[in-house]
């Protein structure tokens, strides 16, 4: 499973970059050589650039585990993709949700925050972590921010890149 894990997370860096390129701009993976950005995207003249880090899921699944980076602000031109890579052999399509990070951070703090001021199920006080999850599925939890607004819209990094 742990291969499959690992295959599938870099197999997604990919896929956004092709999704990129598709639409006309120049996305490389940066194979792990720069921190918090997998995929650095820029016009074709070199002269706006995005920083995307990639997060991967697997349609079906309800959630997406984004880390506890995902409360830091980073900048205009940073973003999170959650990329849904279905199984070699499934049906699902392919999903991408495209998140600016001040979305990402600003939700997900505040989500959090909320979860540990509330009791536990037996009453208990709830112990921070740095677990951070995102709903891909509306409806998952009241605790998890729902990126359904965000599926698809590529438009986001086309405005920082055609300025």
């Amino acid at each position: 499973m742990e291969r499959d894990k690992s295959h599938r997370g870099n197999a997604s860096q990919f896929f956004v970059a092709g999704e990129l390129c598709r639409r006309g701009y120049a996305a490389v993976v940066t194979l792990g050589n720069t921190p918090n950005t997998d995929v650095l995207c820029s016009n074709r003249a070199g002269t706006r650039f995005a920083h995307i880090q990639v997060k991967t899921f697997v349609p079906g699944t309800k959630s997406c585990n984004v880390g506890l980076k995902s409360e830091r602000q980073y900048s205009e031109v940073f973003f999170w993709i959650l990329a849904g890579i279905p199984a070699p052999k499934s049906d699902l399509p392919f999903e991408y949700f495209v998140v600016p990070c001040s979305e990402m951070a600003a939700n997900v703090a505040a989500r959090h925050q909320r979860w540990l001021s509330e009791p536990g199920r037996k009453g208990q006080q709830r112990k921070d972590s740095s677990v951070r999850a995102v709903a891909v599925v509306t409806g998952t939890s009241e605790y998890l921010w729902n990126v359904e607004p965000y599926r698809n819209r590529w438009d986001l990094i086309e405005q920082v890149l055609d300025g």
